[in-house]
């Protein structure tokens, strides 16, 4: 089954759970080298000296002169306090350093109690961003409890010296400790304003103002009733007018994939920014029921190439998830990260839990993963990069995703396929003619103020991501693909496949529903271009799976009837056959060319075995398509689960660097 891949993937650098645990100190190990370089480098002349011998004395008694001299300079080339480098380093935990420099500035150590935390989520986010909760006043002057930590602790220092009555008012608490408080009273709050955040500003772009039945209804009584009786009177011209108009849709799908291979993403040059100049990154990670990915995913993350102190990632999880929330617990996990328990409020789905725990990520730009993610170290670095070449107006960028367990299975091997072809040859060409994308649902990264503009993700659309990548568009904010890599997990079974396909396009159904009720607005947003690409992306996955069965089962009646190839005997016949070997070609044709180039970008090929089977898999998505028509109806808001952790995997493309564009391969091999 597996060709060529299976010893490619011998050869590859397997990341097993024990070898986790060694990845899971790259952030730490990487600090502390620099830190051993540091210890002989001059302080920085950044800081006027009394500022930062402020910032050292508090530490003095506690840490080694030599670690706390590279803290000190490393602070000064990244950019943060020095507090924060001795708390991302490890040197220091978060509640010692809290307690060192209460002590060193003469305040308490408390805690807010629960009561006085706000019951509103705009307030409780406020608090969250300023790491400040300020208490009634009573008759007297407000008192202040303070997550104090860099740049907000010389405010504070410069407050004190200010106002003496200020320290009898001020108590300090650890980031992390006031963060778990907010989260354990607030997140209903946080959960209830996620459900209804973009109902409220826009009730015309959320999926859950749709109705679904009524909409297939009316299609029915407007369409299907004139067409029935079309095929009654004329059987073989209904017949046709049905063909017609899937296959138009459908060939011009083919067409613009047919147009992403002759495209050549130009190469990126290599990021060279400064750590001072790079921004606080939140990463969000939204895990259900995923203990068996969690290990490779920490992992992966902690091997992320970027200073750990201006890193902030949130492992987000349901409140009734006990397993992975006790895997979580028993993980060692670095300073930079921590759990965000969602409450059980409003739908179950992704888009929910990333919109309810958007109020505790602090960067300026916000990245999204998922559970079985493995991203290239430089992926950040490159992002940001991306941000700053595009200018002011690019408010999302996506990386690539590419799937490495494509061995494993004949459905894994069609699916890397075809991933390949998405995000290594349509996406790119889309970006680069500024059309309308479709997200992926891992990998991209916004500017946080973009995400706030738009009103964050639907909730209730099960492909939040494509629905948000359009949202974007409409707004005025452009998308750009950069070369690097994300690596994902492919399901290795058909019923997973099954599972999860009927959700994309169930999803990909209620995005065009709903964007397309407003059709005049929608033309104004994106133009005809944007407009025609909209309907194409997402209507041509539904007019592939409905009009290939078709096609099919007339191609195989002309064989059963011995007239496949014969001249034909009046013109219904010429245009049904015509419509009928056109779109079965182009359509094979073109899934064969995009799968081939893409793979090509990743020193790959497809094996024979992908390219026979293509018919074949797309039988199986006319299944998922009519699956997804039935649960649009039934259960629009369902959200299937994909499960993880059962494929093998060759780890250790989450580790590392590529260079330019195209992206750098795995080893070569044949997904066959």
């Amino acid at each position: 089954m597996v060709g060529d891949a299976g010893a490619a993937r011998k050869g590859r650098s397997h990341v097993s759970h024990d070898a986790g645990e060694d990845h899971r100190d790259l952030g730490r190990e990487r600090v502390r080298a620099q830190n051993d370089v540091a210890a002989a480098v001059p302080l920085p002349a950044s800081l006027p000296r009394t500022v930062l011998a402020s910032e050292l004395r508090p530490y003095r008694d506690h840490v080694d002169a030599d670690e706390l001299h590279a803290a000190a300079v490393r602070a000064g080339l990244v950019g943060v306090g020095v507090d924060e480098v001795l708390v991302a380093s490890g040197v220091l935990d978060d509640e010692t350093a809290t307690r060192l420099l209460a002590r060193d500035l003469g305040l308490p150590v408390g805690a807010p109690n629960l009561a006085n935390l706000p019951d509103d989520p705009a307030m409780a986010e406020a608090v969250l961003r300023t790491g400040t909760l300020m208490l009634g006043a009573g008759s007297g002057r407000p008192r202040f409890v303070m997550a104090a930590r860099g740049r907000i602790v010389r405010r504070l220092r410069r407050g004190l010296k200010r106002d003496a009555g200020l320290a009898s008012r001020v108590e300090l608490i650890s980031p992390a400790a006031l963060a778990r408080r907010v989260d354990a009273v607030c997140a209903p709050s946080f959960a209830a304003a996620a459900t209804a955040r973009l109902v409220l500003s826009d009730p015309l772009k959320s999926a859950s103002t749709l109705r679904p039945g009524r909409i297939v209804g009316l299609a029915a009584a407007a369409i299907g009733l004139p067409l029935a009786l079309l095929l009654a009177l004329a059987p073989e011209m209904g017949l046709l007018a049905v063909q017609a108009a899937l296959s138009l849709v459908f060939l011009a799908w083919i067409a613009l994939r047919f147009a992403g291979c002759l495209y050549a993403p130009p190469e990126e040059p290599v990021p060279a920014l400064d750590a001072r100049s790079l921004p606080v990154y939140s990463l969000l990670v939204p895990l259900y029921h995923e203990t068996a990915s969690l290990p490779l995913l920490v992992a992966a993350l902690s091997a992320l190439d970027y200073p750990p102190e201006k890193l902030d990632i949130k492992l987000v999880v349901e409140a009734d998830d006990h397993a992975t929330r006790a895997a979580i617990a028993a993980l060692e996990l670095p300073p930079h990260m921590a759990e965000v328990v969602i409450a059980p409020v409003g739908p179950r789905t992704k888009p929910k839990a990333l919109e309810a725990a958007l109020p505790f990520a602090r960067g300026s730009i916000v990245a999204i993963y998922d559970a079985e993610d493995l991203p290239e170290p430089d992926q950040l670095r490159r992002a940001v990069a991306a941000f700053h070449a595009g200018g002011a107006k690019v408010g999302c960028v996506q990386a690539r995703l590419c799937i490495d367990n494509g061995g494993d299975s004949w459905i894994s091997a069609q699916f890397a396929a075809e991933y390949a072809g998405q995000f290594d040859v349509l996406l790119p060409a889309l970006s680069a003619l500024g059309l309308p994308i479709p997200l992926g649902g891992t990998s991209n990264h916004f500017r946080r103020r973009v995400l706030d503009q738009v009103g964050g993700w639907d909730p209730y659309n099960v492909t939040e991501d494509a629905d948000l990548g359009i949202r974007l568009a409409r707004a005025g904010w452009q998308t750009r693909v950069i070369s690097s890599t994300t690596f994902e997990e492919a399901p290795v079974t058909r019923r997973a496949w099954i599972g999860q396909r009927t959700r994309w396009l169930k999803g990909w159904a209620q995005t065009l529903l709903v964007h397309g009720r407003r059709p005049r607005a929608l033309v104004r947003d994106l133009g005809r271009g944007g407009t025609l690409a909209l309907v194409l992306l997402t209507a041509g996955p539904y007019a592939a799976a409905l009009v290939h069965p078709l096609c099919l089962a007339l191609f195989i009646a002309d064989i059963v009837r011995g007239v496949a190839g014969l001249p034909c005997t009046h013109m219904a016949e010429v245009v049904t056959s015509a419509l009928t070997y056109t779109t079965l070609i182009a359509g094979y044709a073109g899934a064969a060319a995009t799968m081939t180039v893409g793979l090509g970008r990743r020193g790959m090929r497809p094996g024979w075995r992908t390219i026979v089977g293509i018919p074949f898999y797309w039988l199986l998505l006319s299944v998922a398509a009519w699956r997804a028509v039935i649960e649009l109806i039934r259960r629009p808001y369902h959200w299937q689960k994909t499960e993880h952790g059962a494929a093998h995997r060759g780890g250790g493309g989450g580790l590392r660097s590529s260079a330019s564009a195209p992206p750098q391969p795995r080893p070569e091999g044949v997904w066959s």
